[in-house]
């Protein structure tokens, strides 16, 4: 009867040692994330409310929409060139200041990309199409590039 509760304590005790490396190794592991915020939601919704306002400006949006489709893709420092100005202003104006963002005009149906981020940093882009108002249709979007400055 003896040598049966020695084989229930070792178990308990090799259970334990197990819970012991286990609750180790998870706190090892978690020290790389303690202290790293994560903004990228925050980044995402600045992003999609600045990008709804010029959608939803009809002002702006006529501006993207006179664009020429050969002068298309237009850059970030382009935009006063191509008449863009007020939609650069409008980025500028409600960009945090935590954050760098330049924005980029293209046709739908490609791919865009930045040319100016940098490669170091965590950059997060959005796009908002722009198609149509009463009188043109010109497909095009608007991309909008951010990463943290530092």
């Amino acid at each position: 009867m003896f040598k049966d509760k020695r084989g229930w304590i070792r178990i308990i005790e090799a259970f334990i040692a197990v819970l012991l490396v286990a609750g180790a190794l998870l706190i090892v592991i978690n020290q790389g994330y303690i202290g790293k915020a994560d903004i990228s939601e925050q980044v995402y919704e600045v992003q999609l409310a600045i990008l709804r306002e010029i959608e939803l400006n009809d002002n702006m949006r006529s501006n993207l929409l006179e664009i020429n489709e050969g002068d298309l893709p237009v850059k970030w420092d382009e935009f006063d060139s191509q008449g863009l100005t007020n939609v650069k202003n409008k980025i500028n104006e409600r960009v945090p200041d935590y954050l760098n963002c330049t924005a980029k005009v293209c046709l739908l149906d490609v791919i865009c990309y930045s040319e100016g981020a940098p490669v170091d940093r965590d950059v997060y882009a959005q796009s908002v199409a722009i198609a149509a108002n009463l009188e043109t249709y010109s497909p095009r979007q608007l991309k909008m590039f951010c990463w943290t400055f530092g």
